[in-house]
């Protein structure tokens, strides 16, 4: 890489790394961050020692779970095809790791090395992948310099260059065109994705793929066995699925849907199932005399006209989607808004608060009319009146949905047919 900012980077990160190691024992994150990793080469060595002899091996690497889920639906076609191919996964975070570490499709689920010259040939040497499949960034220079070197195909996917990302600050921009320059394939979100790597980049190979997402997202919608036991409950009933949600969602959500005459079935499902976030939402519950049931111990003398069903429990969210008329996604008041994704496959109108610009498809659904934006309690209660008295008004809004997710998928098969051409050409 003959980039400035390449060169103070192999400088600077191993010193950075050392200064880090020494203070982490101040930082909890940090100090988890070093100690996932010790023994990590040995374990993956003992693991890879046990494999039988591979035609071919895949190593996709994605920065945590949300960019995992990107990949799921190419490995699945691939390994559909070919289940013979050796599949190594590492993931950056730990929430990531500890999510997919036991990922039945993978020969070995483990950490990225700290990004050494020293640790990338190590691992390299390891694994000795044919492709490697980054998902959407986490750019290691180290690890992607050895694995060219090596030998493999390098393919980027679902790549986004978002107006105020880093790669475009004038002492960095060499230093990230060097890197997509490294990779044989850039499949891209959009077409203003693919014209920025292009203008910007110089990278020709760019090209527009689509989001992988939205075909896992319409595969997951295909089976909601987990949540059939529900749907007696709710047959029949316009029911308000509030998702992934936070106290500054229940804040704003609970008065709204109070002031409704005609209330919609409420399920509320919390971003975080632990002890006291439950608790706390119990408590806000019982402050505004609202009864409720946790999933968890729920009967046949569940009401879902007196009473609302609380997700206590993990994995319901996705599917719950399904048993839904409206859905409300949390984490607009916050940082950013949750996956807009998942209810929008089931055709229905969705609702976030303002803070989704960091999220491509939000956008996209509300730009297809897919989606409301709601910035106080006073516009939910309006626009869950007017929906829940206007059933044309839920049908638009949800028939846009779901189009906007049905004309985005088909990305899968794009990158999975590039992978295979470098299968059929190692392979044979």
């Amino acid at each position: 890489m003959n980039s400035p900012a390449f060169l103070f980077y192999t400088i600077l990160f191993p010193i950075f790394l050392g200064i880090a190691r020494l203070f982490s024992f101040l930082h909890p994150k940090l100090r988890t961050f070093f100690t996932v990793r010790k023994g990590m080469f040995d374990e993956l060595e003992q693991k890879i020692s046990k494999l039988p002899s591979s035609p071919f091996k895949l190593w996709v690497h994605a920065a945590s779970v949300g960019e995992f889920e990107q990949a799921r639906p190419i490995i699945a076609a691939l390994k559909k095809s070919h289940p013979e191919i050796t599949l190594f996964i590492s993931f950056l975070s730990d929430s990531g790791y500890n999510s997919r570490k036991n990922f039945p499709e993978a020969s070995a689920v483990f950490y990225l090395p700290t990004d050494t010259q020293s640790n990338a040939r190590k691992l390299i040497s390891l694994i000795k992948p044919d492709v490697l499949l980054l998902m959407r960034y986490d750019f290691w220079p180290n690890h992607l310099l050895e694995a060219k070197k090596s030998g493999a195909k390098l393919i980027l996917a679902a790549a986004v260059l978002q107006k105020n990302a880093p790669y475009f600050k004038p002492f960095l921009k060499s230093f990230y065109k060097n890197i997509f320059h490294l990779f044989d394939h850039l499949y891209t979100v959009s077409s203003n994705d693919t014209l920025a790597f292009r203008q910007t980049f110089n990278c020709q190979k760019a090209e527009s793929a689509g989001d992988p997402r939205f075909d896992q997202v319409f595969l997951r919608s295909q089976n909601c066995t987990k949540v059939n036991y529900l749907k007696p409950f709710f047959a029949n009933h316009t029911v308000l699925v509030a998702g992934s949600v936070w106290d500054r969602d229940v804040n704003i959500l609970l008065p709204a849907w109070q002031e409704l005459e005609k209330r919609p079935s409420l399920i509320l499902v919390p971003h975080e199932v632990c002890p006291e976030n439950m608790a706390h939402l119990y408590q806000e519950l019982q402050k505004r005399s609202l009864a409720y049931t946790p999933v968890s111990t729920l009967n046949g003398t569940f009401d879902p006209e007196r009473e609302i069903l609380v997700v206590d429990q993990t994995g319901y969210l996705v599917e719950l989607y399904s048993l839904a008329s409206i859905a409300y996604v949390g984490g607009g008041f916050g940082v950013n808004v949750h996956n807009t994704l998942e209810p929008a496959v089931y055709n229905i109108p969705v609702l976030f608060g303002p803070r989704y610009h960091n999220s491509p498809e939000a956008e996209g659904l509300v730009a297809a009319g897919g989606a409301t934006v709601i910035h106080n309690q006073k516009e939910l209660a309006f626009t869950l009146k007017t929906m829940t008295t206007d059933a044309t008004k839920i049908k638009k809004s949800g028939m846009a949905a779901g189009k906007f997710v049905q004309a985005r998928t088909g990305a899968t098969g794009i990158i999975a047919q590039c992978i295979e051409h470098y299968y059929d050409t190692r392979a044979h």
